[in-house]
């Protein structure tokens, strides 16, 4: 029983370890010491059986079709094999103070975790950045006013509140479905992130992500014939969005910005400066640092502002033009291990934006006939 506080899953050598927090109030240790100790024991071995190699697989793949190669590539491979040697979950109950949650996901380095719901015995939906913002932005008045919903609610508040009639049952999938399942789930739901749970023991294992499985896919493409259209221009493939683009001003003020997230349902914003060139990225996975250093409460800053308390090295907004090839942009995305490129002219204007999930379209279920 873990009830208010966090559990940890973890995969090492092939073998499945679930972990509790010490103690009756991890909760509270989270907001104290930014850590959970975890106390670790067997699950049941299933799916550990798999991972032999993928080069007969492949060679079997190389006699058909180039053009839907990917595709073909990700239908004989299974979800579990795209999860890593070792690997951490956290996993929250849905009694959790949200702010507490939100803690959590800081001090364990992740971007989303699946809420348990103790009363039902199942895994309900995910916590979110996304949720994080549409706290702010929903009850946020000004640097004066204490965001009280965020400092008092309970995950489960929040989502009675939020959700209402919209409610959804969580989207997940099975270790034992193949990857081209998930990249279609995926894409379809327009999510980021899919929860891998056991359909025999309901235990969350991993959460798939689009950078994942393009990572996965980019390590085996040496050795399959490469599809035509890899050699061709984005300008030619219409890969990516180059309308209604959105983006911010470096002189934005934050709750602006976060407005736009929640209203144009995008992962990253460019800021773009008064001749429409390119000078930064804000991206919600920078929002989280509003948590881990308890700004949230004085939303009126500038972008600008907001991005000098970035908590790792910034490299640099990511570019490419749309006279690049597919297969350029591909090797770009991966190696930089960014989530999307922003496409600009030679000015450096803003032309376009290409997300990891764009690519995965174009590689995987355009061949397939999936719009």
């Amino acid at each position: 029983m873990w009830t208010g506080c966090a559990k940890i899953v973890r995969k090492v050598n092939g073998v499945w370890w679930r972990g509790f927090a010490n103690g009756a109030s991890c909760s509270a240790q989270v907001e104290a010491q930014a850590t959970c100790r975890t106390s670790w024991t067997p699950m049941t071995p299933c799916y550990c059986a798999r991972g032999a190699g993928f080069l007969p697989t492949i060679s079997c793949l190389c006699a058909a079709s180039e053009r839907d190669i990917y595709m073909r590539f990700m239908k004989c491979h299974k979800c579990y094999d795209i999860v890593p040697t070792s690997s951490k979950l956290v996993v929250f109950d849905t009694t959790l103070q949200v702010k507490k949650a939100f803690f959590a996901l800081v001090a364990n380095g992740v971007r989303a975790a699946p809420l348990w719901e103790s009363k039902n015995q199942s895994f309900v939906g995910m916590l979110t950045i996304t949720d994080f913002i549409n706290i702010l932005t929903r009850y946020y008045k000004s640097p004066m006013v204490q965001i009280y919903e965020l400092e008092e609610h309970k995950i489960e508040t929040w989502r009675e509140l939020y959700l209402q009639e919209t409610f959804k049952p969580l989207v997940h999938i099975s270790p034992d479905a193949s990857i081209f399942e998930a990249v279609h789930s995926l894409i379809k739901n327009k999510i980021h992130r899919l929860p891998v749970l056991d359909p025999l023991s309901g235990n969350a294992l991993y959460i798939l992500t689009h950078k994942r499985i393009l990572k996965f896919l980019q390590l085996f493409v040496c050795e399959m014939p490469m599809p035509a259209f890899m050699k061709r221009p984005l300008e030619e493939l219409g890969v990516g969005t180059y309308s209604n683009i959105a983006y911010v001003h470096p002189d934005t003020p934050l709750i602006a910005a976060l407005t736009v997230f929640t209203r144009r349902r995008v992962s990253a914003l460019p800021v773009v400066d008064c001749n429409g060139k390119v000078v930064d990225i804000y991206s919600k996975f920078d929002v989280i640092n509003l948590a881990a250093e308890k700004t949230y409460n004085n939303l009126d800053v500038t972008v600008t502002q907001a991005l000098r308390h970035r908590s790792q090295y910034f490299e640099g907004v990511m570019k490419c033009n749309k006279l690049e090839t597919l297969e350029t942009i591909v090797d770009r995305i991966v190696k930089a291990e960014v989530h999307r490129l922003v496409v600009v002219d030679d000015e450096s204007r803003i032309v376009g934006i290409v997300s990891l999930s764009d690519i995965l379209q174009a590689l995987v279920l355009t061949p397939a006939g999936k719009a």
